[in-house]
């Protein structure tokens, strides 16, 4: 699957995730619950276009994009996806996950200063 194609499924669930909450979670979890659930729509979202602008430097420049890419792709999973979970099913378990989630999106802008190295500032 191409990175694009990753960027527009991740995208996709996002505004899904979104609309739900806004429209299906609204009524039946407590405003702190529906904050969080929104938080973890929003970085989704934020993450899946981060993806695509990386997709289309990549095929415009030849660079690989893998780690970024992976990177961002493991946050998304891991933090939004445990955040809809204790959301949803109150899985006290995936408590852990959410911050491995966020330190994989930290990694992914951190390893941006890889990709940069030799492009050019224009």
């Amino acid at each position: 699957m191409s990175w694009i194609a990753v960027a527009a499924v991740l995208g996709t669930l996002s505004v899904v995730a979104g609309a739900f909450g806004a429209h299906g979670l609204r009524d039946s979890v407590t405003p702190e619950r529906l904050g969080a659930w929104q938080t973890g729509a929003h970085y989704a979202l934020v993450h899946s276009a981060v993806i695509l602008a990386l997709a289309l430097y990549g095929s415009a420049t030849g660079r690989s994009i893998a780690l970024p890419a992976w990177l961002f792709s493991a946050g998304i999973v891991l933090f939004s996806g445990s955040i809809f979970g204790l959301v949803l099913w109150e899985l006290r378990a995936l408590g852990p996950v959410t911050p491995l989630g966020g330190l994989c999106l930290i990694a992914g802008w951190a390893s941006l200063l890889w990709l940069a190295r030799g492009a050019s500032a224009t």
